[in-house]
């Protein structure tokens, strides 16, 4: 055998081992520098590479235990295995806020230059030890890139459809009671309902098609505009109150004892209201109450929204405020998947916060936390 194939095999396992002991090294190392070089300017909040991390380099490492000349099923392995991470990896960022492929394939390129940098620390690294780390962190890198594109696609093809679903509801109500207009135009009463009708559809499209341009500015990492006036939650909040009201039957009830005054935009906040509001609508019990408490100190001002029903799993909290994301038992809803990016990303805009809560045989709340604020400067 060659004195150069046998150092091969013989270094092989030791690296192999150096590798295995410094996964937790090669990862922090690695999450210090996707957030400095990567996250600082995304605002996110997590990685998704995290998660897959260990696994991809767990494989990595057991093709540098294996012979440098490996048979073709065990090649063919590998790569099954890498394209495993890789397409989990590319499904999860397709989804997330703000980010884009560029910045997902950044990520394995710092991976694989704090691997050498780490592995290196103590012994060089052969050629075809190299290689082999390169090829395998390639391969995922190329796996996430097509699946990030397949999901994307998917994605756009669900938004479609459901836009299409979505907006076709007030358009049809709206042209509905346009042509009772029609018939009866003298009937003054029946015109001042028929009217209102029209206005609450044409207020639904308007804040569904702004739903969908501020989950745009979110995703492109850019600030919701906000025109800052005073404002009372309390009275926004007993309005949609109401209104919830009528469409679904006395479900909603106001816990709050006086004015909530802040300045805020008061037409995103209203839309973040609606949203919770509808939200816990469709992914509540069915005809159980639907609690909407109002809190306040001197600098913020707190609501809670809160509905009875199966709880969400832990495991799942997290994708909820993804953009067109949902938890397994939504996926009969229809809808787009949008209500709480925006919740969120408006929620943010204003410097607050968004938290959810939700425990069997206690429901499920969320809560948004706002600073009372100032007045927009002249």
């Amino acid at each position: 055998m060659d004195h150069h194939k046998e150092r091969e095999m013989r270094v092989s396992n030791p690296t192999s081992e150096r590798l295995k002991r410094n996964i937790e090294k090669i990862m922090k190392h690695w999450e210090e520098r996707a957030n400095n070089e990567v996250l600082s300017a995304l605002k996110l909040e997590s990685l998704a590479l995290r998660d897959s991390l260990p696994e991809l380099l767990s494989q990595i490492a057991d093709a540098l235990s294996t012979k440098i000349d490996r048979s073709a099923a065990r090649a063919k392995g590998d790569r099954t295995d890498s394209q495993r991470v890789g397409r989990k990896h590319g499904r999860e960022r397709a989804t997330s806020f703000t980010y884009t492929m560029d910045q997902m394939i950044f990520e394995y390129h710092i991976l694989r230059q704090v691997t050498f940098d780490i592995l290196e620390e103590e012994v060089p690294l052969l050629l075809v030890e190299r290689e082999v780390i390169i090829c395998a962190i390639e391969q995922a890198v190329n796996d996430a890139a097509t699946q990030f594109s397949e999901s994307l696609k998917a994605i756009q093809e669900r938004v479609a459809a459901a836009l299409t679903h979505d907006l076709r509801g007030p358009i049809t109500s709206a042209k509905i009671h346009a042509q009772m207009l029609q018939r009866r135009p003298n009937d003054a009463a029946h015109c001042i309902k028929a009217v209102g009708s029209i206005v609450m559809s044409m207020d639904r499209l308007n804040a569904m098609i702004q739903d969908l341009l501020d989950a745009s500015l979110i995703r492109a990492g850019k600030d919701i505009p906000l025109r800052r006036v005073e404002c009372d939650l309390d009275l926004m909040v007993r309005e949609i109150a109401e209104e919830f009201n009528v469409i679904y039957g006395d479900r909603f009830a106001v816990v709050s004892d006086c004015a909530a005054i802040g300045f805020w935009g008061m037409n995103e906040i209203r839309r973040v209201v609606e949203n919770l509001a509808t939200n816990a609508v469709k992914y509540g019990a069915p005809a159980t109450p639907i609690t909407m408490t109002i809190q306040q100190n001197d600098s913020k001002v707190m609501l809670s929204v809160h509905n009875d029903g199966v709880p969400i799993p832990v495991n799942e909290q997290e994708v909820l405020f993804q953009q067109f994301r949902r938890t397994q038992s939504a996926k009969t809803q229809t809808g787009w998947g949008l209500g709480l990016t925006v919740v969120k990303g408006i929620t943010e805009a204003h410097g607050g916060t968004v938290r959810l809560e939700s425990t069997e045989g206690k429901g499920t709340t969320f809560t948004i936390e706002l600073p009372k604020g100032s007045p927009a400067p002249v």
